[in-house]
């Protein structure tokens, strides 16, 4: 396995946000396979943890272009965007308002099973949000607009962060 340009190139994809997610893990898959570990398991130590640094890298590659909001980040970060810095310009304030309505909404969401009913419209709601801001995020991204792709991929990690808190309050809910 060659060292890769970019993570799109390992897996033989196109440098862009929608991707092809059968052709990601089926490519994941057979590197995977040609690249495991315990192929040079008689080898000398040097090939041994070359074979582990290959698997950590292809392990990493795809994680991050299996989740659409890790893959947002890491093609801002390819075209040289500091993704981690976050300033004021960043982040509208509308956007802050929006996280502060819908956190209320479901802290607002009645105790136990019967709370459930009451953030299903709100996790539909959340994620029809996301698609919305993934849509603009390409656009931006198309547009050559870094710093508005780079605000909608912030806006994109509370919206995340957001529908995951209320899967994990589901699951409590439900007693997992």
């Amino acid at each position: 396995m060659q060292v890769p340009e970019d993570y799109f190139s390992l897996f033989s994809l196109e440098r862009r946000f929608a991707i092809d997610k059968n052709a990601l893990a089926a490519n994941f898959r057979a590197l995977q396979k040609e690249n495991h570990p315990d192929k040079v398991a008689a080898d000398d130590e040097q090939a041994k943890l070359l074979a582990v640094q290959k698997s950590s890298l292809l392990n990493d590659a795809y994680a991050t272009l299996k989740s659409p909001l890790a893959r947002a980040g890491y093609l801002l970060t390819l075209q040289g965007v500091d993704v981690e810095g976050v300033s004021q310009d960043d982040l509208d304030m509308a956007v802050l308002m929006e996280q502060m309505e819908l956190r209320e909404k479901v802290a607002e969401a009645p105790a136990g099973e019967a709370g459930l009913a009451v953030l299903l419209p709100i996790k539909r709601d959340i994620q029809s949000r996301i698609e919305t801001r993934e849509q603009r995020f390409v656009a931006n991204l198309e547009a050559d607009d870094l710093s508005s792709a780079k605000r909608v991929f912030h806006e994109l990690q509370f919206l995340h962060k957001l529908f995951q808190e209320i899967e994990v309050s589901e699951e409590k809910r439900l007693g997992y």
